[in-house]
């Protein structure tokens, strides 16, 4: 047993041994104590939810057998970081502190700046090599496609041969409960840790990716032709490294629709990092409007009638009630349902965007802030560069579910009724189910009128202009205009 200072290797994100940068250089220079710090304040904030803790629950109890077997199980602790850090620093000693740049919100942002400023106070080196393509300090977007393509290229970090057994006591994993977090039912969870990610990783680029860029856009077959490894890259049991070179290396032994199918994921896996980049650039953007022209134009939310019914699965649109009762039940949905489901809410019911994010976030068990937050302000129209898009919500039920299957397997009061009438009940009579929350054309034509009014201000395209040379993409096939780019714009939710 070690007894000495240890090179502490702190997961956040990242519950995974291969391809881990920080754990394999720990591990050259000395014995490594790998810890996973619980930290209540992080779940009490208000994008968190049980749901999110139990894949990363799943995931570490994995990663502490998969550490376990190099001779080191995973240390877990529960409290707030520095603390946590004090407590180790005091009783075993810490040569250096090695752990993945994590780009999360203000609570990560801060929480790391005390433990710079705790280490920098007691001469600890801190170590943050990246783990996706987002570039800390990044001074321009200028040439960022280009060392995306490097970085998902170098070579996949090998795991530690083995580690020193460290004297410390493991820890338990605590509950969702004890960490203070609400109930949150979720029976169609899908299963956390790395091989889950590894199972479906394969399965995708051998045989699923074939269906991928036609069924996408459908809730159903969306459920099987979507790779559906966002709550793996969430949490870190498989790098976007890893995913890239997997899909670089299936692609020469496909052809057709499922070579077709695997470039479109490798696509998206580079829009992936573009979206999680902004954040990186622009913290600021959970929470305020990337265009301030649309900081205070909407201010409605929870407690309002309109946001109880959407929140609830309640607005009598069909599709769209649909869509939140799986995603509350199943913690999924397909990129085109989740932007439907915020063009609705801040679109036809004139929602504040930040708590639909909100809301959503904590029904997302793959929710990635950086993705989230952005895509939550393209589909609000706040961003100040993207084209303003609208859902129909009854269009995009026909277009997306034209037998209505989707919608009797969510919404059972309208089980009883075939297509085409499924999708606007209003106009046969059904009893039990909602009326619909207003003319959703009529919404969406003032929606429209009052976003474009705002374009209009003078001064508007200045600071848009800015916007995009901070934001936009330089990437080449990024760049597209109209239909096609909106259509672009939305696909980065699930890779």
């Amino acid at each position: 047993m070690q007894s000495g200072p240890v090179q502490l290797v702190w997961f956040k994100r990242d519950l995974r041994v291969a391809d881990h940068a920080p754990l394999a250089a720990a591990a050259a220079r000395g014995p490594v104590l790998p810890l996973w710090i619980v930290e209540p304040g992080l779940w009490a904030e208000p994008d968190a939810s049980a749901r999110q803790y139990r894949v990363q629950q799943e995931a570490a109890a994995e990663l502490r057998a998969d550490l376990a077997a190099l001779g080191q199980p995973l240390v877990v602790r529960v409290g707030e970081a520095v603390a946590v850090l004090e407590t180790i620093r005091r009783t075993r000693g810490i040569a250096a502190i090695w752990a993945h740049q994590d780009t999360t919100g203000t609570f990560g942002y801060a929480r790391d700046r005390r433990v710079r400023a705790w280490a920098r106070a007691h001469g600890i080196p801190v170590h943050e090599p990246r783990q996706t393509g987002a570039i800390r300090a990044l001074a321009s977007r200028d040439g960022w496609a280009r060392r995306w393509e490097a970085f998902t290229r170098a070579p996949v970090v090998p795991a530690p041969r083995a580690l020193a057994p460290v004297a410390i006591e493991p820890g338990r994993i605590p509950e969702p409960a004890e960490i203070g977090l609400a109930p949150d039912p979720c029976p169609g969870l899908a299963r956390g840790g790395r091989r889950a990610a590894e199972t479906l990783l394969a399965s995708f680029l051998a045989t699923r990716a074939q269906t991928y860029r036609r069924a996408m856009a459908s809730p159903l077959a969306g459920w099987t032709a979507c790779s559906r490894l966002s709550p793996h890259f969430a949490a870190g049991t498989l790098s976007i490294r890893e995913a890239a070179q997997a899909a670089r290396a299936a692609r020469p032994r496909a052809s057709g629709s499922l070579r077709e199918g695997i470039d479109s994921f490798l696509t998206r896996l580079a829009w992936h990092c573009h979206f999680i980049q902004k954040l990186e650039s622009e913290p600021a953007i959970e929470r305020r409007a990337l265009h301030p022209a649309y900081e205070a134009l909407r201010m409605d939310g929870p407690g309002t009638e309109r946001f109880e019914r959407w929140a609830s699965g309640t607005t009598g649109w069909p599709f769209v009630d649909a869509c939140m009762r799986c995603l509350a039940e199943t913690g999924w949905l397909n990129f085109r349902a989740r932007a439907m489901l915020v063009s609705v809410a801040t679109m036809h019911l004139w929602l504040d965007w930040r708590p639909v994010g909100l809301h959503l976030a904590r029904l997302f068990a793959d929710y990635e802030p950086g993705i989230h937050w952005s895509q939550v302000q393209m589909q609000s129209g706040t961003t100040g560069v993207n084209t303003i898009r609208m859902y129909n919500p009854v269009k995009q039920g026909q277009d997306q579910d034209p037998d209505g299957a989707f919608i009797r397997r969510w919404v059972p009061e309208l089980a009883s009724l075939p297509a085409p009438a499924i999708h606007r009940p209003w106009e046969h009579g059904v009893r039990g189910y909602a009326a619909p929350l207003g003319n959703h054309a009529a919404l969406a034509a003032i929606a429209r009128e009052r976003l474009w009014s705002v374009r209009r201000a003078e001064g508007y395209r200045g600071v848009a202009g800015a916007i995009q040379e901070r934001h936009g993409s330089r990437r080449s096939g990024m760049r597209q205009t109209g239909r096609r780019a909106a259509a672009q714009t939305a696909l980065d939710l699930e890779p």
